[in-house]
């Protein structure tokens, strides 16, 4: 069997939004290209989308829908010694009012776009076709016109318990909001322990459990009444906070909240708690960027490296998970060094903070971010520099000096010449 086509690694501001419920059927003129299809169908943007894959091109699907009815979207492989415009008018004539098609082209070949989109053709991929071109391709079907999951989940969790994974979620969420100017929420996941209502200073009524208890799929109005407002742009769905129940959960409980929650908000940063159930593997796998914490000691590199080889598994077309290194050089504990943690990870960590226990501590009692108590230490320019990573956007402050920089050299040379 022939291998897809692999893709280079995303970038971070390649952002693809997960299709919604649809029926796909590609008509493959290769195996090498039903083969990239398959993988396609493998992809967790494409989770709730059902997309077949059959050979015969162009022919096939028109056999096909003389007896039966159209999907949302049909993909077609061109072949190169057939006449695939005439085809087109023929699938034309058998093809159901809505349904959308893209087109798949053969190495070598570029068909008559202009022609293409006359005949309705939605799309046009040019091949060699890789597995995120059929991704992208079907996906921003949706996404460009309809109302469907536009905003980024940023899945954020320990390595172990107690490492700070929470905090840091808090405090990565607060500067996306505050320094990135992105509308993002917080959903606190640990519903018996979660500390996001603390670190917040807010003591809402109702959050997230509201929301996964409610016997009906939560609309975006039910969901706006449930939040707490932190700041302009930041908002939290919070935990409980109580052991008056168990918070026994299926696979997907939380998929129909964060669906919701995408529809209205460009950043959504999910607070994970260490535990390894069915859902949490959902949550941190459907992600579309995660951020493991851990600490440098032994327990934590073992249990890093194997959350980040099954999510690379998991997600073979989608950004390596990162990492960071949290409380380092705490006094009189032993620690494996940085270059060490990060060889036996192969990968470099994004941050490694300092072990600062007045400052963390002062902010947890206070109820205040790290920025708040003080504003130029250098841990809040970490948190800066972490959530520019995480959501692939500049620091707007430094976005606007550097289109200013222009304007500012031009007038300081009148004013030299003057």
């Amino acid at each position: 069997m022939t291998a897809p086509q692999q893709d280079e690694p995303p970038h971070a501001d390649d952002y693809i939004a997960p299709a919604p419920r649809i029926s796909v059927q590609a008509f493959c003129a290769s195996v090498a290209t039903a083969t990239t299809a398959r993988a396609a169908a493998e992809d967790r943007r494409l989770a709730k989308a059902h997309l077949s894959v059959h050979m015969g091109g162009i022919v096939a699907a028109i056999d096909t829908y003389h007896k039966a009815p159209t999907p949302n979207v049909i993909v077609l492989e061109t072949e190169p010694d057939k006449d695939f415009l005439a085809g087109l008018d023929e699938l034309a004539t058998v093809c159901d009012p809505g349904t959308r098609v893209v087109v798949l082209g053969t190495p070598g070949e570029v068909a008559p776009y202009r022609e293409l989109v006359r005949r309705g053709v939605n799309d046009y991929v040019v091949g060699p076709v890789k597995v995120l071109d059929i991704v992208r391709s079907i996906c921003s079907l949706f996404s460009a016109s309809e109302a469907v999951s536009v905003g980024r989940l940023i899945a954020v969790a320990g390595a172990k318990g107690g490492v700070g994974a929470s905090t840091i979620a808090h405090n990565v969420a607060w500067t996306i909001a505050r320094d990135l100017g992105l509308d993002s929420v917080v959903i606190d996941l640990d519903l018996a322990f979660g500390t996001a209502g603390l670190d917040y200073n807010q003591d809402p009524v109702q959050g997230i459990a509201n929301a996964v208890f409610a016997p009906e799929r939560p609309d975006t109005a039910f969901m706006d009444r449930l939040l707490a407002k932190c700041s302009d742009h930041l908002s939290l769905l919070a935990a409980p906070a109580t052991l008056d129940q168990v918070y026994d959960f299926g696979a997907d409980a939380f998929d129909a909240i964060f669906d919701t929650m995408r529809m209205t908000t460009s950043c959504i940063v999910l607070d994970v708690p260490h535990q390894w159930t069915a859902w949490t593997k959902r949550v941190l796998v459907g992600a579309d960027d995660i951020l493991i914490v851990a600490e440098p000691d032994l327990a934590n590199m073992r249990n890093t490296k194997n959350m980040l080889n099954l999510l690379k598994s998991a997600r073979p077309n989608d950004r390596p998970p990162l990492y960071c290194l949290n409380q380092v050089g705490m006094p009189k504990r032993p620690e494996i060094e940085v270059k060490e943690f990060a060889k036996s990870i192969e990968s470099q960590p994004i941050a490694a903070i300092p072990f600062d226990c007045r400052l963390f501590g002062e902010a947890a009692n206070n109820g205040q971010m790290i920025a708040e108590v003080s504003a130029r230490h250098r841990t809040t320019k970490t948190f800066l520099q972490i959530a520019q990573r995480l959501t692939g956007r500049p620091d707007l402050a430094e976005e606007r000096e550097s289109l200013l920089s222009p304007i500012l050299k031009r007038l300081q040379g009148r004013r030299a010449a003057g």
